[in-house]
Parts: C-alpha cells; sequence; structure tokens
C-alpha cells in the first residue's frame, strides 16, 4: 500500500488523533461537484533529508524511542492543531511528537504512522514558516477553484482526498467484481463515512456527478490530514513539527 494511502487508513482507525470534523458536524448529502484538477506533487530530492527519512524508518519499525528522540529538535517544536501551537512549550520536541502520535505504547498506531511518513518521498513548503517542510505534501491545486466546492458542497478539506491515477474505477459496492459505475481522473474527491462495516481495501467516495460508489484505497491520497515537518537545526535536517494530532497537553 502506497505511504499516503496506509497513513490515510491508519488515521481512519485512530479517532483521537485523526481530523475530528467528521466526527463533530452533521455529513452533508451528496450532491454533484465541480472537480478541481489536482496535479500531483513531487520527491524530494535533498540527499540530507531523505537520509533523515531512512533514520526515521529504521528508529519507527524498531519502535525505538531513542533513535526517534535523537532526530527531533532540541527546541522550537511546533505542534499545529486547530490553528494555534499546542506545543507544550516545557516539554522537549520528542514528548510533543510523543503526545501528538500517542507513541507511550508500543503497540500505538502512531508508530505506524510515522512508518509511513518516513516512507513517503513527498515534501512540501508549509505557508507562513519560513524554511518548514511538511510531508506528505499536498498536490497542486487552483485554491479559489477548491474553495468555491467547498461551500457549495457545505464540507470541509477533511473530507475530502485526490486521486493518484488518470483512470480510476470506482465501483458500485467495496469489490473488484462489481460493476464499474464511474471512472476518475485526477481531481480531488470527496469521502463519505461508511455506514456499516465495508472493506478495508475500498473507500466510501463521491464523484463529480454526485454518484456514490467505492474506490481502492491505493488509488485515494489524503488531504488536509495530519503532516510531520522538517526544519535544520545546526544544518541538520531534523522533525520540527508536527500538523494535527491528539489533545493537547
Amino acid at each position: 500500500m502506497p505511504a499516503k494511502t496506509m497513513i490515510l487508513a491508519l488515521l481512519a482507525l485512530m479517532p483521537a488523533l485523526a481530523t475530528p470534523a467528521l466526527a463533530q458536524k452533521a455529513v452533508a448529502p451528496a450532491a454533484p461537484y465541480k472537480a478541481v484538477t489536482v496535479v500531483p506533487p513531487t520527491d524530494m530530492t535533498d540527499a540530507s533529508l531523505i537520509a533523515l527519512r531512512g533514520q526515521l524508518g529504521d528508529a519507527t519499525k524498531k519502535r525505538d524511542a531513542t533513535a526517534l528522540a535523537r532526530l527531533v529538535v532540541t527546541t522550537g517544536f511546533f505542534w499545529q492543531r486547530d490553528q494555534k501551537d499546542a506545543a507544550n512549550k516545557r516539554a522537549s520536541g520528542y514528548e510533543n511528537l510523543s503526545a501528538a502520535l500517542g507513541l507511550a505504547s508500543k503497540d500505538s498506531a502512531g508508530w505506524d504512522i510515522l512508518t509511513g511518513y518516513a516512507e513517503d518521498p513527498t515534501v512540501s513548503p508549509l505557508p507562513g514558516r519560513k524554511g518548514v517542510s511538511c510531508a506528505p505534501a499536498d498536490p497542486g491545486y487552483d485554491l479559489a477553484a477548491f474553495d468555491r466546492m467547498l461551500k457549495a458542497t457545505q464540507t470541509d478539506a477533511a473530507e475530502w482526498g485526490y486521486t493518484v491515477s488518470t483512470s480510476t474505477e470506482v465501483h458500485a459496492t467495496a469489490a473488484a467484481n462489481a460493476p464499474v459505475i464511474e471512472k476518475l481522473g485526477l481531481h480531488f474527491v470527496r469521502i463519505m463515512p461508511e455506514a456499516k462495516a465495508g472493506s478495508a481495501a475500498y473507500q466510501r467516495i463521491v464523484t463529480p456527478a454526485g454518484k456514490t460508489g467505492y474506490i481502492s484505497i491505493d488509488a485515494l491520497a489524503p488531504f488536509g490530514n495530519d503532516q510531520i515537518c522538517y526544519v535544520k537545526e545546526s544544518g541538520a535536517w531534523k522533525i520540527g513539527g508536527y500538523i494535527g494530532g491528539g489533545e493537547p497537553q
């Protein structure tokens, strides 16, 4: 499973850590919308940042808190949540990261989410914070058109993902052999909560035509969800922040 879709699946299993928008507001009914095209993000090219990702992957797969702590900034860690910095300034960067992802237990899905971040090759600058880059990177898109789409559908950004293929099949049910009701290009798609337990390999979505169907989770990338952020400390890349996560301390 691609790193981005693995992160999306894991966040869905972590109500305390995932974006709470769907749980806090009534879900607007499925309706047609004007599709907003996306340009998939490109892979990072900085060799030192790629090396940090490798170290992050090694630490998280081993559930090695000591090794992970060495990869986090000593001071200045930020935890961007609900449009404010929720980091405990008296705590270390690692302690804040641990709180955001629930890393106190080695069984926490937060470790798997970090592994997903380490495997994701994309990164993009964080607006408003100079020198900060975050992953998974968001795609390129028309912000004004996206805002119009949110208003027209009475939704927020957390209710959307985007396709990663120019030809994504939408099935009538959550099964590979189910009838194909529509094919999608590279654009945003609305994610709908499943009314009953379905296949973990498929995501219920609304197509631009207003149809409800299912696409493979491998064909969908998350948008507006949590991100890990990297900054340089003493000339070396470190984990410097987190966007999203659980309850602040």
